[in-house]
């Protein structure tokens, strides 16, 4: 359901339910009150994954209390475009930090650094490379060839790589 431009994928009645829908998801925005009847907005923070954001609407009683948390809230009485604005905003961040995600390299493993760095030493010994030209050139025959670089070092240590 969309509403004000917003898509609302689940609605929850408790905390461990949001925190349930939240591990289906890679990402997104929980927007809650300052208490679900089985916990605080405080344990559902804590109980939710690093890349979920929370937008807590509490009382003016309970209001202090959230902003010193360092999670996002908004006071009641609730003026919509505030709430909107603070959404679109939660949402915009949401959507770069995916971003940045996914243009993150992958790390890699030991055993995949191991055969990297075997693969560079086989072409240091047979063909005079210093390290970073053996380098380099994993990467380039890997782009030639349209697979990644731990491939081609595999490829290289079993002599069937394209020289």
């Amino acid at each position: 359901m969309v509403r004000h431009g917003i898509n609302v994928t689940q609605v929850c009645t408790t905390g461990a339910q949001a925190a349930q829908a939240a591990d289906a998801c890679d990402d997104g925005l929980i927007i809650c009150g300052y208490q679900y009847p089985d916990m605080l907005f405080s344990e559902l923070a804590a109980n939710i994954p690093d890349y979920f954001d929370m937008l807590v609407i509490a009382s003016r009683v309970h209001y202090e209390a959230c902003r010193e948390s360092g999670i996002t809230c908004l006071p009641m009485p609730l003026r919509t475009q505030d709430f909107i604005n603070t959404v679109s905003l939660a949402v915009e961040n949401i959507l770069w930090e995916r971003k940045k995600r996914k243009t993150k390299p992958k790390e890699r493993t030991e055993d995949e650094k191991k055969v990297i760095k075997a693969a560079k030493l086989k072409l240091m010994n047979d063909n005079g490379f210093d390290e970073q030209g053996a380098h380099r050139y994993l990467q380039k025959k890997s782009m030639d060839n349209g697979i990644n670089i731990v491939e081609m070092a595999y490829m290289i240590l079993e002599h069937t790589a394209l020289f």
